[in-house]
């Protein structure tokens, strides 16, 4: 059965001297924006559950429904926001057209885009959507070829000195881009996709950031809720669910993927957990995953979530489930 008597897993953000729970709550989902839709004050347990639960670590971002997940996360933590490490980002722009264009939704354009003036108006809107005066770790959310990091760096810098944001994390990096914040200023983290089914970063990242004391914020960790366990071949999605058109969903995915439940089943019966805390607990035992944001919709998903924080896989079950991974899903659709 799971071990109550362990407490939740926190872990150091960087070297920010900021302590947060390594199991997160992701929002993107919450928006609404790719996921169908939301349900606010379904939204509102979901959040409201997870600090309930021992989660410290929140992360959202303007671009989660046009700042809806903002609001929401905003509105969850009111009376509450001491027990939360809140997480946003900059850098996915609709006010502007500067910088390099990303995409269109049905409002206009998006553009990435991370010149000093649009992360001083940025954090503002952040700061009054989420109804606080700081923000404990603030992201560039994709990275802004039109603006030179070091530039990018000085504002996120001069934030933290006035007081409006405490550590600088980015996100959807390159390395050549993690030396250049490290140049420039003091980087904490970086927030990036892993997962059993995407696991490149464990080369292209994890030597450079565990050199540097940059921890790893992995998004995705249940794969979009593909390694959730309970993806059947019979699921179907509707309207703009970002999984419709999903190669990585296809059937012959989800039969793979099901084959490794069936190997992760015996491991979640021993700790009397389901397979995706499982999935979620052997993510977080991976050299240099400091944290894993794990998304959730209702008040169930969230207590499911959080309650992989109080999982220790054994080495023996840590290598059994890696190895299970690399006979199943190699060839995955991508």
């Amino acid at each position: 059965m799971l071990d109550h008597t362990k407490d939740q897993l926190t872990r150091e953000l960087g070297t920010s001297g900021i302590q947060a729970s390594a199991v997160g709550l992701g929002t993107w989902a919450i928006g609404g924006w790719m996921w169908g839709g939301t349900d606010e004050a379904r939204s509102i347990k979901a959040v409201q559950a997870s600090i309930d639960h021992g989660v410290t670590l929140i992360d959202t971002a303007p671009m989660y429904g046009s700042g809806v997940a903002e609001d929401i996360v905003g509105k969850a933590i009111k009376g509450r926001r001491d027990k939360v490490v809140l997480a946003t980002k900059c850098g996915l722009v609709w006010h502007t057209q500067k910088g390099n264009h990303f995409f269109d939704t049905d409002d206009g354009p998006v553009h990435r885009y991370l010149g000093k003036d649009a992360i001083i108006y940025e954090v503002e809107q952040s700061l009054r959507r989420l109804g606080t005066d700081v923000i404990d770790h603030y992201i560039t959310h994709w990275q802004d070829p039109t603006t030179p990091i070091a530039e990018t760096m000085e504002a996120l810098e001069q934030l933290k000195k006035d007081g409006k944001i405490r550590s600088i994390g980015a996100s959807n990096t390159s390395p050549e881009d993690v030396k250049a914040y490290l140049a420039a200023g003091q980087l904490d983290a970086v927030q990036e996709e892993y997962s059993m089914v995407k696991r490149d970063l464990e080369q292209t990242h994890i030597p450079l950031v565990r050199e540097n004391n940059v921890s790893v914020l992995s998004y995705s960790s249940l794969a979009l809720g593909l390694l959730g366990g309970r993806m059947g071949p019979e699921r179907t999605f509707e309207g703009d669910d970002q999984r419709r058109d999903n190669p990585r969903f296809s059937m012959s995915n989800r039969e793979k993927v099901a084959r490794l439940m069936e190997q992760i089943a015996p491991v979640a019966d021993a700790h009397g957990a389901t397979k995706a805390q499982i999935v979620i607990a052997w993510t977080l035992q991976q050299p240099g995953i400091t944290f894993s944001l794990c998304g959730a919709r209702d008040e169930g998903q969230a207590v499911e979530n959080a309650k992989a924080g109080l999982i220790r896989l054994s080495e023996d079950e840590v290598r059994a489930i890696s190895t299970a991974a690399a006979t199943h899903l190699t060839d995955l659709d991508a």
